[in-house]
């Protein structure tokens, strides 16, 4: 069996349908660096069309057999545990403990099914806590990212060197995490009479430098504590962690094909 093959993959016309719901989604993150206009935009539109269209994907890959059963199971009892994993750190500052399991999930299982878990488990955790607001499509694509580009990493890095790289990797995550979150945040926040304020027509140059000093003012409090956190996880557990996924993924033999044969006396 090859244990460095995805455990979903998706086929080119999945794959140009997830490029559309990204781009989609890309939009409503970076608008503000080129929109032209006087009202804000309802940017929730670019991201509810995105999520509808990603969980399409989900849809299309179970009834064309892309995905089987054990796979879907799988990833409904990853979605379930990060989704019960992040109300722990909601009264805390950065303690989010389910950035560890999506990022060495999507590490061991591939891009593909990194990025469906991030995206299932950030919608189911909304439907858990009562989350659900405009801010969710973003929080369900700066997950799906993030699983996915964990996905991503060199698979031939074991040892020592991979969980170096997956620590590098856990520090900018928690980062790219609280900027994304500030992109959909940041235009409404201050109004427009301060010196952080997002300028409506602004030059591109004067919003990024403004997003910078509202993200540094704003967010570090949460981002720093967020990368230590998930990273600290890494040092301490990820080996073990990444050992049990391995096995898992090596007894269940995903994507296997079942064979009957049958008995003849």
């Amino acid at each position: 069996m090859n244990t460095t093959a995805n455990v979903i993959t998706f086929s080119r016309k999945t794959t140009g349908v997830l490029l559309v719901a990204s781009a989609l989604s890309a939009a409503g993150f970076l608008w503000p660096f080129f929109y032209v206009g006087e009202k804000l935009p309802q940017t929730q539109l670019f991201f509810w069309c995105a999520v509808v269209i990603s969980f399409a994907l989900v849809v299309v890959q179970i009834s064309s057999q892309q995905l089987d059963a054990k796979s879907v199971a799988l990833l409904g009892i990853l979605s379930a545990l990060i989704a019960a994993l992040r109300p722990l750190g909601a009264g805390a500052v950065g303690i989010e403990p389910m950035w560890f399991i999506l990022i060495l999930s999507a590490r061991v299982f591939g891009a593909s099914f990194g990025f469906l878990l991030g995206m299932i488990s950030m919608f189911v955790s909304a439907l858990l806590t009562g989350g659900i607001g405009p801010w969710l499509g973003y929080q369900v694509f700066a997950a799906a990212w993030i699983g996915l580009l964990a996905g991503a990493l060199p698979k031939t890095l074991r040892g020592r060197r991979e969980l170096v790289v997956l620590i590098i990797y856990a520090i900018f995550a928690s980062a790219a995490f609280g900027i994304l979150m500030d992109l959909q945040f940041w235009p409404w926040a201050l109004g427009s009479s301060t010196q952080l304020s997002y300028l409506p027509n602004g030059d591109i140059s004067e919003n990024i430098s403004r997003f910078i000093a509202f993200h540094f003012a704003t967010s570090m409090a949460w981002d720093i504590p967020r990368a230590i956190f998930t990273a600290a996880l890494i040092v301490f557990s990820g080996k073990a962690v990444l050992s049990a996924l391995r096995r898992t993924r090596t007894r269940a033999a995903f994507l296997q094909p079942i064979i009957f044969n049958e008995h003849v006396k």
